[in-house]
């Protein structure tokens, strides 16, 4: 199979299926949680052992080590803001007279602490593959967190559309710091800027004198990117977005959807 081919189908089934699984930890319920936060911690210690020494290997399965593990840091860090083990200051839903900077303030405190830990693991694994020849790890982990926090301002904004009924019930206070509501400018340079980054890495991955590894590494990050901006159109139409989790999710626990979700109509 081509290299571009199997990279990019790598990190669609990646993709999926690790979000699958981190919101099907969610849903098993509670006492099951910190079994999970356990496994799954473990498994990030393994991530970031595989990060180590996959930043020296310039090889394509080196770039597939690097691609894996810093998908299974970021499902951890996923999993801890799912089940509200990191989060922020404030655990209460927005106040109906709550505007401008006030309500980004106050939503901004609901999930301050995640960011930051987000922020500093970005950083260091930036600063851990520095000069190295293997930088894919760190490049996948920056694009999931500057993707994923374009998505989250995008929808504090306004959007379209919003998968609320995938939001457990211990955050469901987070939905009405949300607006479904006419898209922002944010979303069209969401995509412009996204955009132009997956460009270059593909334009890398397929440039004449691309190596193998060159032609792998940089085609799943840019298939990522791509994956984001599918997310991100998501929010701007009505889709059954949330179907591609179904599977993941408790029926009998699962919220009716758009229960709670702030509408601003015109």
């Amino acid at each position: 199979m081509n290299e571009h081919v199997a990279a990019a189908l790598f990190v669609v089934g990646a993709w999926w299926l690790s979000t699958g699984l981190v919101l099907r930890l969610v849903w098993l319920g509670a006492r099951t949680h910190a079994r999970s936060l356990l496994a799954l911690s473990v498994l990030s210690l393994g991530g970031l052992g595989a990060i180590a020494w996959s930043a020296q290997q310039a090889t394509v399965t080196g770039a597939y080590v690097s691609f894996a593990g810093a998908l299974v840091v970021w499902a951890w860090h996923e999993l801890t803001f799912l089940l509200g083990v990191v989060t922020g200051p404030r655990h209460a839903p927005c106040p109906p007279d709550a505007t401008g900077f006030r309500r980004f303030r106050l939503a901004a405190a609901t999930l301050i602490h995640h960011e930051l830990l987000l922020a500093a693991s970005a950083g260091g694994l930036v600063a851990a593959t520095w000069g190295a020849p293997n930088q894919v790890a760190a490049q996948t982990f920056v694009a999931l967190w500057a993707l994923r926090l374009s998505a989250k301002l995008n929808v504090f904004l306004g959007v379209r559309s919003f998968a609320d009924e995938l939001v457990p019930e211990r955050l469901r206070y987070l939905l009405g710091y949300f607006r479904r509501d006419r898209l922002s400018p944010l979303m069209p340079a969401s995509f412009v800027l996204a955009g132009g980054f997956a460009g270059l890495a593909f334009r890398e991955a397929f440039a004449s004198d691309a190596s193998p590894f060159v032609a792998a590494g940089q085609t799943m990050v840019a298939s990522l990117i791509l994956l984001g901006l599918l997310e991100h159109l998501f929010l701007t139409l009505p889709l059954p977005d949330a179907a591609l989790w179904r599977w993941a999710v408790n029926e009998r626990e699962r919220p009716p959807l758009g229960s709670t979700l702030q509408e601003d109509r015109p």
